[in-house]
């Protein structure tokens, strides 16, 4: 079985509903500019963290930030948090770049995500 530790929350996505203001505000507040700025998505990378801003993510069911769980085998962690009582919200899939991601509620229906890089 691969290792299924936990490599921390490293990863924080936000929706928002105007992207440009949004990232007026979390430039302001992180002090830096974005590195990755597209009319879809807008990360910061700070401090070992990746801020993330998603537009129109309210329509895809994500309407409070979710905090990523970085893992190293995504597939056998949802078996485990699954397992425990989670349920499964969003499986995983590929974001792009081999990046996995996952999302699952805890029993009192918090979102908690998980994340694979490969």
């Amino acid at each position: 079985m691969a290792d299924s530790a936990v490599q921390g929350i490293k990863t924080v996505l936000h929706p928002v509903t105007d992207l440009a203001k949004a990232k007026k505000v979390y430039s302001a507040l992180l002090g830096i500019e974005p590195q990755t700025d597209g009319d879809f998505y807008v990360g910061f990378d700070v401090a070992g963290q990746h801020i993330g801003l998603v537009p129109g993510a309210g329509t895809q069911g994500m309407d409070a930030p979710v905090a990523y769980w970085h893992v190293p085998d995504i597939e056998s962690k949802l078996a485990e948090v699954t397992a425990a009582g989670a349920t499964v919200k969003s499986p995983a899939a590929d974001v792009g770049g081999g990046r996995l991601v996952a999302t699952v509620t805890d029993i009192d229906g918090n979102v908690l995500g998980l994340m694979q890089d490969r």
